[in-house]
This record gives C-alpha cells, sequence and structure tokens, in this order.
C-alpha cells in the first residue's frame, strides 16, 4: 500500500470501508502490491502465526476488533476457533458476498468443520493461488 494511502480515498470509499472492512478496486495499493495480492503472496507471512499455533491453516479469517460485534450472539462461536490462512468463503470466490454472508459461511463452517473439509479447501485454496484469481 502507498505510504499515508488513506489520505488518497474519497469519502464514499471511506464509507464503504467503514462499512465493508474492504474496498473493491482500493486506490490505496500499488502495482507490486495488487501482484502479491492477485498470487496471495500477501499471505505468506501469517504463514509464521500458523507455525506458532496462533492460526489455523484453515479457518474462519482474522477479524478486526470493529467487525467482532457484528457476529452478535455469535461471537463465542467464532472464537472458539483458530482464524485461517484460508477458509470457506474464500475458497467459494464470493468476494462480493455480504458482510452478512461472509458470517453464515464462517458460521457453516465452524459447525461443519472436520478433516475431509479443511482438506478440500486447501486443494481449493492452491488452485486459485496457481490461478492468481484472488481478484
Amino acid at each position: 500500500m502507498y505510504v499515508e494511502g488513506d489520505k488518497m480515498l474519497t469519502e464514499t470509499e471511506r464509507a464503504e470501508f467503514k462499512e465493508n472492512f474492504k474496498l473493491k478496486g482500493d486506490p490505496r495499493i500499488t502495482g507490486i502490491g495488487k501482484i502479491l495480492r492477485d498470487y496471495s503472496l500477501d499471505e505468506l507471512p501469517q504463514l509464521c502465526n500458523v507455525l506458532a499455533g496462533e492460526m489455523s491453516l484453515v479457518g474462519p479469517r482474522p477479524k478486526l476488533p470493529e467487525e467482532i460485534h457484528l457476529y452478535g450472539e455469535k461471537v463465542d462461536k467464532l472464537l472458539s476457533v483458530k482464524p485461517g490462512l484460508t477458509g470457506y468463503w474464500q475458497v467459494h470466490r464470493i468476494s462480493s458476498a455480504s458482510d452478512e454472508n461472509m458470517r453464515k459461511m464462517d458460521m457453516y463452517y465452524i459447525d461443519n468443520r472436520s478433516l475431509v473439509l479443511d482438506l478440500k479447501l486447501i486443494a481449493k485454496t492452491v488452485v486459485l493461488v496457481v490461478k492468481g484469481a484472488n481478484g
């Protein structure tokens, strides 16, 4: 991202980020940053968190403190599992899904997690990374 990239955002983009915690076509991302994101190379440092036991390979994505309250009464269920490097909604490529749908997919994963599901999600993640289909 650009240094002081937040200054590049329009008021509309600031409002979108505040609501969704992400921006489609984020203007703060440099050209190299876009390549890193397209091939999920920006996720590699999180492998250190997996190796340290702070994260899992598969699970709900880590949430910002501002997002936790959006899980309402299901927040304890969310926090009962380690966040993952990849997860259910990431491999289903529903980046345009509403935040509510992403939360439902997080809960689906938590309710149905198993070694078989994790292996399927890891395999799908590898395919998406090789294809550079992170956009």
